[in-house]
């Protein structure tokens, strides 16, 4: 018979694997090896297949690819643009 602390334990668990779930279905990751780019970092977007949105390389694995970038952004944190901004107020 299952204790109430195993339920709690399993309860826990569950609930940390979709959070973590959730976190990396919102990321954008490299197409090569698959790492999370940097906020700071440059990366590439490359379209391999016409018809299909361009894939997102990094910094790192883009000195590997012969084929010229179709775009080229600086990663940004995700609060980017969305942030208060002090103003002088008008007298």
């Amino acid at each position: 018979m299952a204790s109430i602390q195993d339920d709690i334990d399993q309860l826990e668990r569950e609930l940390m694997m979709r959070s973590l779930d959730a976190l990396e279905a919102d990321r954008s990751a490299c197409a090569d090896c698959g790492r999370t780019p940097l906020i700071g970092e440059q990366v590439d977007l490359y379209e391999d297949r016409p018809g299909r949105p361009p894939r997102l390389v990094c910094e790192l694995c883009s000195q590997l690819r012969r084929g010229a970038p179709v775009a080229r952004e600086t990663v940004r944190h995700a609060c980017a643009g969305q942030t208060v901004r002090l103003t002088a107020r008008a007298i």
